[in-house]
């Protein structure tokens, strides 16, 4: 309990400081006249009026966060911050349930981008514009914003951030503040996601669809204003516009950071994660594209190139665009883009999976296994980037990979159990632990997750959150230990 109240002054400052990221939609439904101001108005005051009862109450337990209170303050800041997202979408849009309600945000909020929701071409464009903010947001994180504005308060951040950030080495240090590298990696984002939406308008969408898929394009969530995804305009310049900057979202935003401070492109070339990211990524474009000209899905190579580029690259980068129905291609391709987004997007990136990172090491582990079988008194070390890597961070991971398997088995088993085809409920359970989006069969790009119970909607919904917070962050909190003084 004294853990719970140490976070609830947080919290509130937290809940008073994004409840001011109201203001962009209201301004939306006012220029647009959609009606939904009220809502906005009113979800903003809930929200402000929230944060003050939690600080107000609570300011005086106020101290030094422990690692313990960090995880829970991620953890209550991601599940309450989605619940009292949820407002808008429930006063404006008429028999939506709180379930479906929450999903959405959460979806937005973990940069999932799956959807309850259709008939989007006709929905106010506020809600619209909430939806991809919220992708936006959640993109870097609400934690690491707060990071900046926390310690202003006289409230200490590195153990959030150590909770936050990405990737099996959160002790790497950008700068020597914490508060100073939040800050740069947020510039950077900011940066990149102006000259994202400049790009958009330039290829041809409004700049009202422009400033929107920047958001989701940036968060890697795969939002639209549009049930038709980028098949809405059936561009090859705006579908490029979208891979290039996919792809720049799905690398270390750490290594832009570095790359813009020092102007040079000497941290890309030191990246040990990028050459792989953009690699595999690259080549499984042209042997997908191969696959569906011979399987005779596409007449020529040209459309087979510019669909799979499209396609594979928005689910490799777990975004979640769709410019055409891949789930009617041959299975293959489509589970082929399923396990890129397990692994391909960058540590410290908005994509989602277990991060190439991760995949390195697994590789290199095995590597090192295979090589002691032939000389077990051999003494080997795992390098990356030319940095050791220490046993504790191979066996962190090795326990992450087995929470990781385990929980997709788990809950798929629970989504057959339920009632749910073996595929829907396989592909559902990946892209939601992967925040990746769309999945196969009844989740496919071209249909929505409102063919889901509301039992397999909190279950997609919980598998988002643990996916997003990185597995052991969430599920530590059900431990026993955790709770132990």
């Amino acid at each position: 309990m004294s853990t719970v109240l140490t976070v609830f002054p947080i919290l509130g400052l937290i809940a008073m400081v994004m409840s001011l990221s109201h203001l962009l939609p209201l301004g939306v439904s006012l220029a647009h006249g959609d009606g939904a101001a009220a809502a906005f108005a009113v979800s903003m005051a809930v929200n402000f009026a929230a944060g003050c009862a939690m600080w107000l109450t609570t300011r005086r337990r106020r101290r030094e966060l422990t690692a313990r209170d960090g995880i829970l303050l991620v953890v209550l800041a991601w599940c309450g911050g989605a619940a009292f997202a949820t407002l808008p979408l429930l006063l404006v849009i008429p028999g939506l349930s709180f379930t479906d309600a929450y999903f959405e945000t959460v979806s937005g909020l973990t940069t999932t981008g799956a959807t309850v929701l259709s008939n989007l071409d006709a929905m106010e464009p506020s809600i619209n514009f909430w939806r991809c903010l919220l992708v936006w947001l959640g993109g870097m994180g609400l934690i690491v914003l707060a990071v900046a504005i926390l310690p202003l308060l006289g409230i200490g951040g590195r153990q959030i951030f150590r909770a936050e950030t990405p990737g099996p080495m959160k002790d790497a240090k950008l700068t020597p503040r914490i508060t100073e590298t939040a800050k740069g990696l947020w510039v950077v984002y900011a940066l990149i996601s102006v000259a994202c939406v400049v790009a958009y308008r330039l290829a041809g969408m409004t700049w009202f669809d422009a400033v929107l898929h920047m958001f989701s394009t940036m968060g890697l969530g795969g939002f639209s204003s549009h049930d038709a995804s980028f098949g809405y305009w059936d561009s090859p310049a705006i579908e490029a516009v979208a891979i290039v900057f996919m792809l720049i979202a799905s690398v270390n935003f750490g290594t832009h950071f570095l790359a813009l401070r020092t102007r040079s492109a000497a941290p890309y070339r030191a990246d040990p994660e990028l050459g792989w990211c953009i690699g595999i990524m690259l080549g499984s474009c042209v042997v997908i594209a191969l696959y569906l000209l011979l399987q005779g899905t596409y007449p020529d190579f040209k459309s087979a190139l510019r669909y799979a580029s499209f396609n594979v690259i928005s689910i490799a980068t777990t975004t979640g665009y769709a410019n055409t129905d891949f789930n009617l291609w041959p299975v293959f391709a489509p589970m082929w883009m399923l396990f890129l987004s397990s692994f391909a997007s960058c540590s410290g990136s908005t994509g989602g999976g277990i991060k190439m990172i991760r995949a390195q090491l697994l590789y290199l582990q095995v590597y090192r296994e295979f090589i002691k079988l032939l000389h077990p008194s051999s003494a080997i070390t795992t390098r990356i980037g030319g940095q050791v890597i220490e046993n504790k961070i191979l066996f962190s991971v090795l326990a992450f990979l087995f929470i990781y398997v385990a929980s997709i088995v788990v809950m798929t088993l629970l989504m057959m159990a339920s009632g749910l085809d073996e595929l829907t409920s396989f592909t559902a359970v990946v892209a939601s632990i992967n925040n990746m989006g769309p999945g196969l069969n009844k989740v496919g790009p071209a249909t929505t997750y409102a063919v889901l119970s509301d039992f397999q909607t909190w279950v997609c919904t919980f598998a988002m959150l643990i996916g997003r917070l990185e597995l052991f962050t969430m599920l530590i909190i059900f431990t026993p230990v955790f709770w132990r003084k």
